[in-house]
């Protein structure tokens, strides 16, 4: 964070902001069915604009197939949100690298915004292309990335632009850095991370670096139906990895060795089929039927997961912990999403979220906005759990080391 300059604290006075940001939005039928991206995107541009700022917009929209301009991936369709969100209207160039688009940019007047057609339309953004980079840079005086959703690519808008142009964070990634360093660079103690899923494969790494990190790991979902097979418990049809016993092996040896208690769930709700209000019954978690399968952790896991978070000044939530899609065997994720939510309220404890199933779980709790922070990056937000250097995150820190 130190090492990073951010556009909140510079003259930007009629400055030409070139931002990359991440308006990504779910679209139905041309209409958004979900606008957060741009509100929290808004929320952070509109305090620069009143400081006289000229904003050009840079974004990805979907993925179309490279050089090929589709229109149904066309950005044009976000302006009316957009300049909704920013209070002021949003001209639009039909392109970003061309010298049409360049003086549109030179058109612009303090507090005015120009949103640039999608960068994945050029074969050069997903290839980090540095003639396109250095055509995108005649676009603005300074460069401000703020989307950290974007953060892990190196594409040319996320990581060669950085070194084109004076680089700076914007408001909604100095947020996010700001959130998830509190969360597991520098977490209060002690701390938890609640690591669910259907996979232990796919979070192999993340576990492996959290262990390192926090004081206790609560594993839920189809990982812990891994865990539990790995200590002999009968599986049934649950889902689960029994290829992966050497791997819940060597990430309890990491733990041991650094001290942190790994949480698994004592009895567990199995159903016999895998549909909404299936017949189920809650039994002790080595006891799974044949044929049924573990669906959700048991009321005694949940009370003791509670008693966990209850001891915790941090809490740290990546996947749910059953199949919260479909009641009742949502209960486990919901009740104690609620229970991070109110130690939140209470100033007991910073509650840090991230990824496109908790978001969802969170939303269905009804808890997201008592959460202290809400991450709605979905890869970047993994790769930073697994302790990756983001190619985006390093560009940042490159160009205010050279500054």
């Amino acid at each position: 964070m130190t090492r990073i300059r951010c556009i909140s604290d510079a003259d930007v006075r009629g400055r030409r902001l070139l931002v990359r940001a991440d308006l990504n939005v779910p679209m139905e039928n041309r209409k958004i069915t979900d606008s957060t991206r741009i509100a929290r995107f808004a929320e952070g541009m509109r305090p620069l604009l009143e400081r006289g700022a000229r904003l050009v917009i840079l974004t990805h929209f979907g993925r179309p197939q490279a050089g090929m301009l589709d229109p149904a991936f066309s950005v044009d369709k976000l302006r009316p949100a957009l300049s909704q969100a920013l209070g002021v209207p949003v001209a639009f160039s039909d392109t970003c690298a061309t010298e049409a688009a360049v003086m549109l940019a030179e058109r612009l007047r303090n507090g005015e915004a120009l949103l640039c057609e999608n960068l994945r339309y050029n074969p050069g953004e997903m290839a980090n292309n540095p003639v396109f980079a250095a055509e995108l840079a005649r676009l603005g005086d300074l460069y401000v990335n703020d989307a950290f959703s974007c953060a892990h690519r190196a594409h040319a808008s996320t990581e060669a632009l950085a070194h084109r142009l004076p680089a700076y964070a914007g408001p909604l990634m100095m947020e996010e850095l700001g959130a998830l360093g509190a969360a597991l660079d520098a977490p209060e103690r002690p701390s938890v991370a609640i690591v669910g899923g259907s996979k232990v494969s796919t979070k192999i790494a993340v576990l492996k670096n959290l262990v390192s990190r926090v004081d206790h790991i609560i594993i839920g979902g189809g990982m812990a139906n891994t865990f539990l097979y790995s200590d002999g418990a009968p599986m049934g049809r649950s889902l689960h990895e029994a290829d992966q016993i050497e791997t819940v092996r060597a990430i309890r040896a990491l733990a041991d060795k650094a001290g942190c208690t790994l949480h698994l769930p004592e009895d567990v709700v199995a159903a016999w089929d895998f549909a909404p209000r299936a017949r189920n019954e809650v039994m002790p978690a080595d006891a799974c039927p044949p044929d049924a399968m573990i669906l959700d952790a048991g009321p005694r896991a949940l009370a003791r997961f509670q008693s966990v978070l209850a001891d915790c000044r941090t809490i740290l939530w990546n996947g749910p912990l059953g199949a919260f899609e479909m009641q009742p065997f949502d209960q486990s994720t919901l009740r104690l999403a609620e229970t991070a939510a109110g130690l939140t309220r209470d100033g007991l404890a910073i509650s840090v979220a991230g990824g496109g199933d908790t978001v969802a779980a969170l939303n269905a709790a009804g808890v997201a906005e008592d959460f202290t922070y809400v991450s709605s990056a979905g890869g970047a937000f993994l790769e930073w759990l697994e302790g990756r250097t983001l190619p985006g995150i390093a560009a940042l820190q490159t160009a205010a080391a050279a500054a």
